[in-house]
């Protein structure tokens, strides 16, 4: 490993990165999932978004940005992981195979997990899709907004709680325990693991899309940047697209600095996940996570290209980029968690030390996903009109 520092972002290299590809999210588990995905009444593929003038600007061949604010509705991209794993239990467990209901039913189980927003607004549609209930423990610090906008989604009770990302995780684990409900969590421990994996392989649609896009117009990625909480959706896109576009895909994570786990465990040099406790404070709530997801944590360890630890000052600067477009390039709404690696992009290609570090040149296409819109209404209109807007 090596790093390299600025006052706003701390780097961690692989001097080589594994070749060796194969995971359980390659194209056969991308394909269900995007099937499934399809054949939902509210679906509708999120756009592909060229940033061609800010490209320019960078002296890069390209940007790329998946917009997931349009997702089902839900204002972010959560939707397709509980959707996809909540389907797969009631295959299982519930009656007509799983297939969305009409109304709730007392017979079909009843969802738990732990959420900083987006998940549990996923978790609670989703269950409401298929005709149940979800409950959902925020940590401690939500907004308010992020919590009506869990009670609007679906059937579903959302409390938020004095205790940390962790600390909600194991409440709501407890609470499946204690009631007999079905946690839907996207972070995993020994012993739960096919929840959080069938969570990660839902995520794989938008992936899926995004290379169908970039492939049909011949520029196909050479870094992705990758926003990381427990690392779940980093963890399937990473190997799923590593495995579309070969070995020579550069990966690299992205974290608030306050709350960087992937990043503390990959500088810990043992191989092992470690976890950032306390109360760590950011504007990246979705990203506010302690503990990296165990079932996708083996695959970011092992094919990363970078690890960064960043300030909340460049998820600023992201926002007001994307709200705020230069020449034609449209403009796309994205939160505080979505931001970030436009925001850490835009630092690193206008820092020679950095730019060299990433391989970044006139010949790089980056692909970002903005993985949430304003999912918090008043901070994001604070940030992006602020004094210091474009």
């Amino acid at each position: 490993m090596r790093m390299t520092e600025t006052d706003k972002i701390r780097l961690l290299l692989q001097k080589s990165v594994p070749t060796a590809l194969s995971s359980s999210w390659g194209e056969a588990a991308a394909g269900a999932a995007l099937a499934f995905h399809r054949a939902l009444p509210a679906y509708a593929e999120t756009a592909l978004v060229p940033l061609s003038a800010l490209a320019r600007s960078l002296d890069l061949g390209g940007i790329y940005v998946k917009d997931e604010s349009t997702r089902f509705g839900l204002n972010a991209f959560k939707g397709l992981g509980g959707s996809f794993a909540i389907h797969t239990i009631l295959e299982k467990t519930g009656p007509k195979g799983g297939c969305p209901q009409t109304a709730i039913s007392p017979a079909l189980p009843e969802f738990v997990t732990a959420t900083d927003g987006n998940h549990g607004k996923g978790v609670a549609w989703a269950a409401a899709l298929f005709g149940s209930k979800a409950h959902v423990y925020m940590p401690r610090g939500s907004a308010e907004a992020r919590r009506q906008a869990i009670l609007d989604a679906g059937a579903a009770e959302a409390v938020i709680t004095d205790l940390n990302y962790d600390g909600a995780v194991a409440l709501a684990d407890r609470q499946a325990k204690e009631h007999g409900w079905i946690l839907v969590q996207d972070t995993s421990w020994d012993g739960y693991e096919e929840i959080p994996a069938r969570i990660v392989q839902g995520y794989l649609t938008l992936a899926a899309e995004a290379a169908a896009v970039l492939d049909a117009q011949g520029t196909p990625p050479t870094h992705v940047f990758l926003q990381a909480g427990v690392g779940a959706m980093a963890g399937g896109v990473a190997a799923y697209l590593r495995q579309h576009y070969g070995p020579s895909l550069k990966v690299v994570t992205v974290e608030p600095e306050e709350a960087a786990c992937l990043f503390t465990s990959w500088q810990a040099g043992d191989g092992l996940p470690h976890t950032v406790g306390g109360h760590p404070q950011t504007i990246m709530a979705g990203l506010n996570c302690g503990t990296p997801c165990g079932v996708t944590w083996p695959v970011l360890r092992d094919q990363c290209f970078g690890m960064a630890a960043v300030s909340d000052d460049l998820t600023r600067a992201g926002m007001r980029r994307y709200a705020h477009p230069l020449g034609d390039d449209r403009p796309v709404v994205s939160g505080e968690s979505g931001a970030v690696t436009l925001g850490f992009l835009m630092a690193a290609a206008s820092d020679p030390v950095l730019r060299r570090a990433l391989g970044l040149d006139a010949s790089s296409r980056i692909l970002l996903i903005s993985t949430e819109g304003d999912t918090d209404p008043e901070m994001y209109r604070r940030i992006v009109d602020g004094p210091s807007a474009p």
